[in-house]
């Protein structure tokens, strides 16, 4: 079975790929699968909204990344399992990515600038995800 490494245990570059595999770079994705850290290339994209990559998460090891990302989108029972977790930065990193000034701050504060980064990106990611929603027709 695979020890979960929470985001914070990463290197700092692995978390620089990661958020430019948030973006959709495929080519940072493809870093990530293939040289060891293939929870954090499915996380990118259960992030972007890839069931697959979320049930991958969930069956090989990483519930905790499955989770972060359901709490990311605001899913219920996800954000009730943070809350319970009482685990910082956890809790501070998903209501950030929803748009919560005070935990946002909570990053500023500590000058975890991958993270506000990250986080950014991630935003970025919900506003075109919501989008997306509304302009149903698009679809294809």
């Amino acid at each position: 079975m695979n020890k979960e490494k929470l985001l914070p245990e990463y290197d700092v570059k692995v978390l620089l790929a990661l958020t430019k595999s948030l973006q959709g770079d495929k080519l940072f994705f493809k870093f990530l699968a293939e040289n060891g850290y293939i929870e954090l290339a499915a996380w990118s994209n259960a992030v972007r909204g890839d069931i697959e990559a979320l049930k991958w998460l969930f069956t090989n090891g990483y519930p905790t990344l499955g989770v972060l990302s359901n709490a990311i989108d605001g899913e219920k029972k996800a954000v009730e399992w943070v809350e319970a977790s009482k685990n910082e930065f956890l809790l501070h990193f998903s209501q950030a990515c929803r748009g919560n000034n005070e935990s946002y701050m909570w990053f500023r504060q500590k000058e975890l600038k991958i993270f506000i980064y990250m986080i950014t990106e991630i935003k970025d990611v919900l506003k075109v995800q919501a989008k997306d929603r509304v302009f149903w027709y698009k679809w294809r």
